[in-house]
């Protein structure tokens, strides 16, 4: 029979966060055989969950799954997160938006505050990409 977890919380500290210590949880029971997750949202054990905290605990249960996938091999999993690499190392934020969990979070998120083309918002002149394709004379690509 499939074997279905509820979490579990990894810590009871996390009021507020639930879906976030579920999630932790989650990978772990997952990883070593769950099949099926239950979502936890973020106002569990604190009051009754509307639109956007159900929307926040599935997105959180979706990235404890796929991290289990990975884990386990499951086919297509590492591929996908392989796929957001090489679009966040390219820069590509319409690919890396249209890969994410949750694209229009993704897009609303990028477009807060302008990148300069060369680089992400982030990282500026201290791009991993950029200094390895400085000191180590070969070509990254953008980023």
């Amino acid at each position: 029979a499939p074997f279905y977890v509820l979490g579990p919380l990894v810590t009871d500290i996390g009021a507020g966060y639930d879906h976030i210590t579920a999630a932790i949880g989650g990978a772990i029971a997952a990883a070593a055989g769950a099949d099926f997750l239950c979502y936890v949202t973020p106002t569990e054990h604190l009051s009754l969950p509307n639109v956007e905290d159900v929307k926040e605990g599935v997105i959180a249960s979706r990235i404890a799954a796929h991290a289990a996938d990975i884990v386990k091999g499951i086919k297509g999993a590492k591929e996908w997160d392989e796929q957001m690499s090489r679009a966040r190392k390219a820069l590509d934020w319409k690919t890396q938006a249209k890969l994410s969990l949750d694209p229009e979070l993704s897009q609303q998120v990028h477009g807060k505050i302008p990148a300069n083309g060369a680089t992400c918002s982030m990282c500026g002149k201290y791009c991993a990409m950029a200094i390895v394709e400085r000191y180590l004379s070969i070509s990254v690509g953008k980023c």
